[in-house]
């Protein structure tokens, strides 16, 4: 499908499946930018990030920004040339918004800082103080009460079960997705009650949340339910909610509002 092979070929942009969600910092941080264009180097830009990982980070620069372009990043004494990877949506939220690698034999500018943090998750409903699953969103024949539309789309799932000795890695593809959850097929799928932490890939960002699988079926697919979000990743979730609520492009002019009742979705 065309919306299928688009979304693939977008994953490769913002380029943070090999980063470990750990090292995934939603930080702002002072830096200045040098952009190089055409061989040349223009003036100084101060700016700041949104979030960043060892190599490399999420920026906003009020100039116009490519794919490809390579831009010099300084934070105090420490300078890095990196390469433009992702540039946000010029008519969304993400405007002016655009990830940056380190070039090969450049360290971040900012490994003092990744030394010294830890990612943060907030619910995944504000306010919501117990994380633990709620038994009233749930019928009594296992099927949830859907509380908010839900799509179907294609794009890359990275699960890693938590709370337990030995940790459970699966990659999968995203299915379907809503506010509250997700499903994910995989070749190997995980117990219902799992907890998991989330990396999904999706429509051009990468978002990472935590949750737990709440429906395992034998056609080898998992209900996954959301109960934190990496601090920072709202926008985006909301982001690609409403690129698959609007689509508004040939990209996703075929993706569907899925509104039937099934068991392994859990939001």
């Amino acid at each position: 499908m065309k919306n299928r092979e688009i979304a693939q070929r977008q994953l490769q942009i913002p380029s943070t499946n090999d980063v470990s969600l750990d090292k995934l910092i939603h930080l702002a941080l002072p830096v200045r930018l040098t952009h190089m264009g055409a061989g040349e180097r223009n003036l100084p830009e101060m700016a700041c990030t949104y979030d960043i990982h060892p190599r490399g980070g999420r920026l906003l620069s009020f100039r116009d920004v490519k794919v490809g372009d390579l831009i010099t990043v300084e934070r105090g004494r420490n300078k890095s040339v990196c390469r433009v990877v992702w540039t946000g949506d010029p008519k969304s939220a993400l405007r002016g918004q655009f990830t940056v690698e380190c070039v090969q034999g450049n360290r971040s500018p900012w490994e003092d800082e990744l030394r010294q943090m830890q990612e943060h998750y907030l619910p995944i409903v504000p306010g919501q103080k117990d994380h633990r699953p709620s038994l009233k969103n749930f019928k009594k024949d296992g099927q949830n009460r859907r509380r908010s539309p839900r799509f179907s789309v294609a794009g890359g799932a990275d699960l890693s079960a938590i709370g337990r000795e030995s940790e459970s890695h699966v990659e999968g593809q995203l299915e379907q997705i809503s506010q509250h959850g997700c499903m994910i097929s995989a070749g190997n799928v995980l117990t219902a009650g799992t907890g998991l932490r989330i990396a999904l890939n999706i429509c051009d960002v990468s978002v990472a949340l935590k949750g737990d699988v709440k429906y395992a079926a034998k056609s080898r697919s998992m209900g996954v339910e959301f109960h934190e979000i990496r601090q920072g990743d709202r926008p985006l979730l909301d982001y690609v909610l409403s690129k698959l609520q609007d689509p508004g492009s040939d990209d996703f002019a075929d993706l569907e509002v899925v509104t039937e009742v099934l068991p392994a979705m859990a939001g």
